[in-house]
């Protein structure tokens, strides 16, 4: 009996009250269709209701690839636990996904879990253990003495917990049983087996099929393509056929937004690196330039979201990987794509041209095992004690993503990101800067609204080194507190700096520096010998 059937029967199957889990990473390997169908399903019968939903990371990119919006829907999503949440502004419709809005207007009960241990957890219930503990994310927003990653007042539940063993404090976060699976593959055969070989990434489907089989649960895939049964080496196949229950075939499903195939970002073809994007004159370059005289040969480095995913393609423009140098500097991102180039936009999690491919699950054991040594990240805010937010500011509600796992786990970190936001406008003139409008939001901030990672405790505990990189000014992050070491030419230190802190530094260097002039010209030229 063949396992191939319609989304829209997928959706029939799923009962009220049940627990569906799925994974995508924006909108790489997102089982969209099968997700538009449970939602349609809602709208068009108020059925299936009251659902969980589990998303490890965030999964869609709520534009061309809505993944979890479509079942962003208030009595359909009654909670959802996820690793992060898509929260940008839609370009075209100038909204915001729906999803955000549930939850700024405290429709569902949103829960929102570090990517490390959403990953790991799914581990603990496929081996029907009765908890996942850790001591990343201790004094963060996940820590139950700072709200215990509840997003809205209706999440009451404590999901994850403080405990003592050994006489040490650990967050312990409960298994519960996962009824429905929805994961994507590249192809399946008449049996069922999956395998991965048009995908840049894997994530944690497998991770997440085993802990809903375990649960007494149901497994439902979509693929591209139906291949005969033995057409395909067993190395290749990542997903026993007798694990999965149903399978829906998408013959047109993008890559991701933008991209309908793209071999070179699973190393299918090698694009050559004179093709990648060079990335616009503004402050996200700067900062992106300015963060890449960090960057060490020879050291595993993970880049994050935003200016910080622009520094690969900023060295790259720079000729750093010309004449096979390529392989002299070992990047990745939090979702398992080790070599080649991290890129930014819609594209960051995947690499153009990888070496090789980790499931998120073995990533993240790398991760927390302390092997990236040295992480660019964003920020959306840093304040006087020295701690750092990304998951939750404004109207903003993105949660964590790998963020706490990376920055508690890595030696060296540069935090990246502008002064203000919010109509902040930039010119560079001469290899000066100059504030044509000064953002309406200081994210130098008194008091952080989230705690993601306290970045002053790593460095007074821990040894890290951290720093601060903005398009005008440069921080280092000591034991005592922020240094001012390089102002930007053209920027005034009163006006531009010091005054859109909403705290002081502890100190300005005595030996305060401009920053490079050549990071402020349209043609960049700069020394980043590494």
């Amino acid at each position: 009996m063949s396992k191939v059937v319609d989304a829209a029967r997928i959706a029939e199957t799923i009962r009220d009250g049940s627990t569906v889990a799925s994974v995508g990473v924006i909108g790489w390997i997102t089982p969209d269709r099968i997700l538009k169908a449970v939602g349609d399903r809602f709208r068009e019968t108020g059925s299936p209701r009251d659902l969980t939903f589990y998303f490890p990371c965030g999964t869609g990119d709520a534009q061309g690839i809505k993944g979890m919006d479509h079942v962003a829907q208030e009595g359909l999503m009654k909670r959802i636990v996820s690793g992060s949440f898509i929260n940008p502004v839609d370009p075209v419709t100038g909204k915001r996904p729906e999803l955000m809005r549930l939850v700024r207007e405290n429709r569902i009960e949103a829960y929102s879990w570090p990517i490390g241990a959403s990953m790991h957890w799914l581990r603990e219930v496929a081996r029907k253990s009765p908890g996942y503990i850790t001591r990343v994310g201790l004094g963060t927003y996940i820590d139950p003495e700072n709200g215990g990653g509840k997003f809205t007042t209706k999440a009451t539940e404590d999901l994850v917990r403080a405990i003592e063993l050994d006489g040490e404090r650990l967050l312990y976060y409960p298994t519960w049983a996962i009824d429905t699976a929805i994961v994507r593959a590249s192809s399946a055969d008449e049996e069922g087996n999956l395998s991965f070989e048009d995908e840049p990434l894997t994530s944690s489907n497998l991770a997440l099929v085993l802990a809903c089989k375990a649960s007494g649960g149901r497994v439902v895939a979509q693929v591209r393509r139906i291949v005969p049964h033995g057409a395909r080496p067993a190395s290749a196949v990542q997903v026993p056929g007798m694990f999965v229950d149903a399978i829906v075939v998408d013959e047109a499903m993008m890559m991701t937004t933008g991209v309908a195939y793209e071999p070179s970002y699973f190393s299918g073809t090698r694009m050559p690196l004179a093709q990648l994007p060079r990335p616009e004159m503004g402050p996200d370059k700067v900062i992106a330039a300015r963060a890449a005289k960090e960057v060490r040969r020879h050291e595993l480095s993970i880049f994050g979201f935003g200016a910080a995913a622009d520094i690969p393609l900023v060295m790259n423009e720079q000729g750093l990987f010309d004449d096979g140098a390529m392989k002299d500097w070992w990047f990745t991102t939090e979702h398992g794509s080790y070599g080649g180039v991290v890129m930014s936009g819609w594209q960051f999690s995947a690499n153009v041209n990888p070496d090789a491919i980790l499931d998120g699950v073995s990533q993240f054991d790398v991760i927390d095992g302390g092997l990236c040594r040295f992480a660019a990240l964003a920020f959306a805010q840093f304040d006087a004690q020295g701690r750092v937010n990304v998951s939750r500011f404004g109207a903003a509600n993105p949660g964590a993503g790998g963020f706490i796992d990376i920055a508690e786990r890595a030696e060296r970190l540069v935090f990246t990101g502008t002064m203000t936001t919010g109509g902040l406008e930039i010119a560079y003139e001469h290899g000066r800067t100059r504030i044509i409008r000064e953002g309406k939001v200081r994210k130098f901030a008194r008091s952080v609204e989230s705690i993601t990672y306290d970045v002053g405790a790593g460095v007074r505990a821990r040894g890290q080194s951290a720093m601060i990189v903005t398009e005008r000014a440069v921080f280092d992050v000591t034991p005592d507190g922020l240094v001012l070491t390089e102002i930007a030419p053209g920027i005034d230190l009163e006006r531009d700096v010091l005054g859109q802190m909403e705290f002081a530094p502890v100190r300005i260097s005595d030996a305060l520096r401009e920053m490079d002039p050549g990071l402020f010209h349209e043609r960049m030229q700069l020394d980043l010998a590494g």
